[in-house]
């Protein structure tokens, strides 16, 4: 097989394409663009600006890819976005460009699965093997970890950082970071770890008692917060996992932790 361009398609020179990419009917792919070995485009795909697409992805008709930030500071700086290899990008998906007063660059991992009409922010960063189910939505500059999975019609604000792992409900409005391996309701609230989704992908029965343990303790009702997460921090210091979501906590950030709702 080699690299097939539909007849209808346009593509500007200057564009690289890999070996055996297929590019199908009324896509539109900009002079800046890169795209990867044995990617396909089935039809009607935008892809524009400074973009480059890893190898083995599947674009769906209409998804617009590398088109400007949705932010009125935008002013048409040297800006790109990166997606990596195997990536799925079903009907409608949007991933934009960063922005020359943030990051620059939007990033998304591979291995993603992205459902009808997901939209990735500027100057975001996604990690590998995510799934968004339909409409799930990032601001700009939000950080997503490996093994995320956002329900549909999910939304997180601006600036949020969602740890490896977490699970997000579907409706979900979120403002705030999402510890690693949580479960945040379809309110918006945390309401536990992400059981299912841990044993699913074999985390032994050792290790999902150890985070549960260090879950209640750092989100008890007693004490001071900061407390209760230093008395984690000494009991779990052997697990990295732990030691994982006691890190993401201390770590400087844009926005409060999404905690449990109170009352």
């Amino acid at each position: 097989m080699s690299t097939f361009i539909h007849p209808s398609a346009i593509v500007e020179p200057g564009a690289e394409l890999g070996k055996d990419v297929e590019i199908g009917p009324f896509c539109q792919i900009g002079p800046k663009v890169k795209i990867g070995d044995r990617t396909r485009l089935v039809s009607h795909v935008s892809v524009r600006n400074q973009t480059e697409i890893g190898a083995d992805c599947l674009v769906h008709p209409f998804a617009a890819l590398g088109s400007p930030p949705q932010d009125f500071k935008y002013k048409g700086g040297d800006v790109s976005l990166v997606i990596g290899d195997r990536n799925t990008m079903r009907e409608h998906v949007t991933m934009h460009l960063g922005t020359e007063t943030a990051r620059g660059t939007t990033r998304v991992g591979s291995g993603g699965y992205f459902m009808v009409g997901a939209h990735v922010g500027h100057d975001c960063i996604v990690g590998d093997n995510v799934v968004f189910a339909n409409n799930a939505t990032l601001g700009g500059e939000v950080v997503i970890g490996d093994y995320v999975i956002m329900g549909g019609l999910s939304a997180i604000h601006q600036k949020c950082r969602v740890g490896r792992y977490a699970f997000v409900g579907g409706g979900a409005p979120v403002t705030g970071d999402i510890i690693p391996y949580g479960m945040v309701d379809n309110h918006g609230y945390l309401a536990g770890l992400n059981l299912v989704g841990m044993k699913r992908r074999g985390f032994s029965r050792d290790l999902i008692h150890d985070l549960r343990a260090a879950y209640r303790l750092v989100f008890a009702a007693e004490g001071a917060f900061s407390e209760r997460v230093e008395d984690a921090s000494r009991l779990f210091e052997q697990r990295p996992e732990v030691m994982e979501i006691i890190n993401f906590v201390k770590a400087p950030a844009a926005r409060p932790l999404c905690g449990p709702e109170q009352g």
